[in-house]
Formats: C-alpha cells, sequence, structure tokens
C-alpha cells in the first residue's frame, strides 16, 4: 500500500477526522450519478418509510448477534487486517468502524450494514485468505467509503427489502427496492474509487475484483483479464443489459474499465502528488455512460 498522500488530499483528510462524517464527506471523489440518487431518495416516501423502519429493527442489533458469530478484528485480533483498516480509515478520515470476520470459505464478499452511527464492516474468511494486502486495501477501501458517504442505512435498508421481497411483500415494497438498486450501483463507483484512493494501485484493484468473480485462487492464475473484459460488450444487449436493472451492483466489468478510468482522473493523481488528469466531471460524464443499463 503506498503511503504517498499529497498535502492537499492531506488537508482534506484532516478536515474529515473531527467525529461522524455526514453524508458527503466523500464528494470530492463521488460519483455525481451516486449523489444526485440520494437528494432524489431523500424526497421519495417509499424509501423514507424502509429506512426508518430499517433503523427501527437494526439498531442495537447486528453487532451483538456478530459477537456472538463471527470475530472481531483488533490489534490483538488479525492485526495484519487491523493494520489494513487503520491505513484505510486513515487516508479517508473517518472514525475506525467495527470490523468482524465472518468464517465463510465459499464465497469470496465483503458487506457493509448498520446504520450510520452504528456501522459495521463484515469480511468473509475467504476473502481475507485469497487477497493480497493490496487487494484487502482496496476492498476494505470500498467499505469504509460506503460509511463515508452516507451509504449505510440505504444500503442496510436494501438488505432488508431484498429479504422481505422474496416472502409475501414483494408488491407493496416493489418501487423502493427498484429506487434502491438504482442507487446502489450508483454508490458502488463511488466506493471503487474510495478503495482506489486507499491501495494507489489499479493492479491490486482489477485483480481484487477477478478474483471476486472467479471465486477461485486456483482458476485465478489462468484467467486472462482482457478476455474477461470482452465480456462486457458482449453483455450490452439483449436480456443481459436489461437484468442488470434488477442488481444492486454494476456487473464487474463495468467496475474494472470505471476503476481504470478513474486512475487517470485529476482529482486520483493529485492524490498521490501527481498533476494532470481526467477533470471529474468530464470522467462522470464518461463513468455514467458506462454504467447505464438501459
Amino acid at each position: 500500500m503506498s503511503e504517498s498522500i499529497s498535502l492537499d488530499f492531506a488537508a482534506y483528510v484532516d478536515r474529515r477526522r473531527e467525529g461522524f462524517v455526514g453524508e458527503y464527506a466523500g464528494d470530492r471523489y463521488a460519483f455525481s450519478g451516486d449523489l444526485e440518487l440520494q437528494r432524489t431518495m431523500r424526497n421519495f416516501k417509499p424509501i423514507q418509510v424502509a429506512v426508518s423502519s430499517a433503523v427501527r429493527l437494526g439498531k442495537g442489533m447486528l453487532e451483538g448477534d456478530l459477537l456472538g458469530s463471527a470475530v472481531k478484528v483488533g490489534p490483538n485480533q488479525f492485526p495484519r487486517v487491523h493494520k489494513i483498516v487503520r491505513h484505510c480509515t486513515d487516508v479517508l478520515g473517518i472514525p475506525e468502524p467495527s470490523v468482524f470476520i465472518q468464517g465463510r470459505v465459499d464465497v469470496m464478499n465483503a458487506m457493509t450494514t448498520g446504520t450510520e452511527r452504528e456501522s459495521v464492516i463484515i469480511l468473509y474468511a475467504s476473502t481475507v485468505d485469497n487477497m493480497t494486502d493490496d487487494e484487502l486495501a482496496f476492498v476494505i477501501g470500498h467499505e469504509c467509503g460506503h460509511i463515508q458517504n452516507g451509504h449505510v442505512i440505504y444500503l442496510t435498508t436494501l438488505n432488508i427489502l431484498t429479504r422481505v421481497a422474496s416472502l409475501f411483500l414483494g408488491p407493496l415494497v416493489q418501487p423502493a427496492l427498484i429506487a434502491l438498486q438504482t442507487w446502489s450501483r450508483a454508490a458502488e463507483i463511488t466506493c471503487d474509487r474510495a478503495g482506489m484512493l486507499c491501495v494507489r494501485n489499479v493492479h491490486a484493484a482489477t485483480s481484487a475484483f477477478s478474483k471476486l468473480a472467479i471465486g477461485s485462487m486456483k482458476l485465478y492464475d489462468d484467467m486472462n483479464l482482457s478476455e474477461f473484459l470482452r465480456q462486457l460488450e458482449q453483455g450490452q444487449n439483449g436480456y443481459g443489459r436489461a437484468s442488470e436493472l434488477l442488481k444492486s451492483h454494476p456487473y464487474l466489468p463495468k467496475r474494472i474499465r470505471a476503476v481504470q478510468m478513474f486512475s487517470d482522473s485529476e482529482v486520483y493523481r493529485k492524490s498521490g502528488g501527481l498533476e494532470g488528469g481526467v477533470e471529474l466531471v468530464e470522467l462522470d460524464k464518461q463513468v455514467a455512460e458506462l454504467v447505464k443499463v438501459l
């Protein structure tokens, strides 16, 4: 992990260190599509009703359950992971969240849930086992980006609604669910940028995505990234494209392209003390075209 943060970015970090960081703390790098959709959701009553319910259901319950079913990361518990968490929170200038490792080895994944003031990052054991320090910094930085950008309660609400929709209340929650899925795809772009700021290594970001896609270290060494990215063009037509409307994350080839584009941006280059790069407004126009579904 590179520690070469420019003076400008360090000053930004210092401004964000004091207490809880509000929902626009990451607007220096956040994807404009994410910010615009958050503004829209605050005026969309089904979302606000769902959020209010999620706060009541989730408050105080999650961490108590995790303390009995997972292992909490700390200076004396998984120090490798804790060091990476501290690095990411220092870079982004946020308070250190609670981080737990769950003993799932069947899938590589990570998630952030809770409320804005009680956020928890969950790492699956297979993710920690199979990723390098830099790849893990990208993943953890991504999750910290959710906290910095005020995403957590919306993510928790989306998770709850997804479960409810599979039961008997599907039609009632569908408008809020679709709105949250649309926002979530944009929010993932913002948080991939947060991960990039933490690791400052585009190769580590793309290799982390590749491992998440294939889910196997044995197969990863034989994976051809160029061929994988060609799937993006193949998936831009027909049913494959429309099915993304029901996803909470953009397809991985899109996210890889987006972090590659971000690595050429002015804000990313400046964070490493470099000059030049694509302005954020222009970058967001290009990324919006990349990630659009229809």
